[in-house]
């Protein structure tokens, strides 16, 4: 049997870097005020790592006194010392380490072609380090959108950014975020926020790349609008300014009319104050402004909508889709949770969609009905009494479950089929699809298709305690 003793070898070398008897090799690190000396081995750099193998016998080094100097002006010394004790005793301590030094020896890890030390140091940020990220993404962004291995921490970034999109945008980092970056971010499709707030937040970026402009735009000649208008010009395509209401036009977008391209002006003139679809810009609304919910993420709306659509659920929308505005009008904790509350809200409502998170579960469950859920206003037809209730006729109704807030692998949707029981009403309900098949009672969930109203590819019978419900109307604000 093998005998292992690695503490005494960790010590020793320990103990061989900080007090360096025979080194041959200097490595001077960091620049300006920030610099230091670190002595070294060639033999343990080049036996731990391939960088050093490779840089230690090339023309990137100079020799003076026998003596190998090698320089590293872009790593800080605290940083390097990180990695030194990686490579001669494969231990150091990130507990006490700022998140700009963890982030610094992350990139650094990547240049030196340290893998596992790679791997860990962005797991370490991940899992320890998480509101550090939040709070500095651009940041984080600046520092490793080129880095081909770290799509972890890229996506860590993006999925906060996609849910807190405002506090990414008035982060003191954000106007120096890398173009590349921005470029990117702004042709995502879930960013939860109005798009005259990211118009507004382009500006000052743009701004910020131009120490020429003053702050008082007043005091601007054409020149400095031009200036602005080279630095904004790949930006410009991208946002999705169909999606921004025809007063935000004339207060904040009229005033940079210069900057923005004639034929993308005339577009958006003629479909704001002619209501005549774009004929050049092909982005509609982002999905993510659509619906700001805590149960469900981006994506799972967006598929949602593509099913009122009657859409492939990958569809990509286009302009000449219908738009949609999905306003939060029923929330327990703030509306009161009981059948009452529920139908105080929601009776009437001519089109809507109600969600569902089921109480200590990954479930969510929820509904679609162009008709509402009760009452039909002004109009008293399309109904029949059965039950001490009414049933209402709609073809387009359906029902869907979700196993988690972001994940489309498991998720079913049940169209109905038969359309003249696809509400019943009920004093009883909050709502209820189809006599059973989804259906609020008190603080219960019934989903049960025994009476197969609606198609049963949900299939499951339960009785569910609800733990949140968020009911949004549906608003279709181009075809009217």
């Amino acid at each position: 049997m093998a005998s292992i003793f690695h503490l005494n070898l960790s010590k020793d070398l320990s103990l061989l870097l900080d007090y360096p008897d025979d080194y041959n090799v200097i490595i001077q690190v960091g620049e300006n005020q920030n610099t230091k000396e670190f002595r070294t081995h060639s033999v343990i750099l080049r036996a731990r790592s391939s960088y050093f193998k490779s840089a230690l016998s090339s023309n990137w080094i100079r020799k003076k006194d026998n003596m190998i100097i090698f320089s590293k002006p872009d790593l800080t010394p605290t940083c390097f010392d990180m990695i030194l004790r990686y490579i001669y005793t494969g231990e150091f301590d990130l507990t006490k380490q700022s998140g700009e030094n963890i982030l610094d020896l992350l990139v650094a890890s990547d240049e030196l072609l340290f893998e596992e030390l790679f791997r860990h140091v962005q797991d370490y940020l991940i899992e320890e380090r998480l509101d550090w990220i939040h709070e500095n993404s651009a940041l984080v962004l600046n520092a490793v959108f080129r880095l081909d291995n770290c799509k972890k921490l890229q996506d860590c970034c993006l999925k906060f950014i996609c849910k807190n999109t405002l506090l990414f945008l008035s982060s003191k980092s954000f106007p120096s975020l890398n173009k590349e970056i921005l470029f990117d971010l702004l042709k995502i499709d879930d960013l939860q926020i109005e798009e005259i707030i990211i118009w507004d937040h382009l500006i000052k970026w743009g701004i910020n790349q131009n120490p020429g402009l003053v702050s008082d735009k007043a005091k601007w000649n054409n020149e400095n609008y031009e200036a602005l208008k080279k630095t904004l010009n790949q930006f410009i395509p991208l946002i999705r300014l169909v999606g921004i209401s025809r007063v935000d036009i004339f207060d904040k977008v009229l005033p940079y009319k210069t900057i923005i391209p004639k034929h993308i002006y005339e577009d958006i003139e003629e479909f704001h104050y002619k209501s005549v679809i774009p004929k050049i810009i092909i982005l509609p609304p982002r999905t993510g402004s659509l619906i700001k919910s805590n149960i469900i993420e981006p994506i799972l709306a967006k598929i949602i909508i593509n099913w009122i659509d009657k859409k492939d659920t990958m569809y990509t929308r286009t302009i000449n889709d219908p738009l949609y505005k999905l306003e939060l009008i029923y929330l327990n904790i703030r509306d009161g949770f009981s059948n009452k509350s529920f139908r105080n809200k929601c009776n009437g409502r001519m089109a809507n969609l109600v969600l569902i998170k089921v109480k200590q579960s990954n479930k969510i469950f929820g509904g679609y009905s162009p008709i509402g859920f009760s009452s039909l206003g002004e109009s008293e037809e399309g109904y029949f009494v059965e039950n001490n209730g009414r049933f209402y006729n709609s073809s387009n109704n359906f029902i869907f479950s979700f196993e988690h807030n972001s994940d489309n692998k498991y998720m079913k949707i049940s169209r109905v089929v038969n359309s003249n029981k696809a509400i019943f009403d009920n004093r009883h309900c909050g709502f209820d699809f189809g006599m059973g098949s989804l259906c609020m009672s008190g603080y219960t969930l019934y989903v049960n298709n025994y009476n197969e109203n609606y198609e049963n590819n949900l299939n499951i019978r339960a009785i569910y305690t609800i733990a949140e419900i968020e009911t949004f109307n549906v608003e279709d604000y181009i075809k009217k």
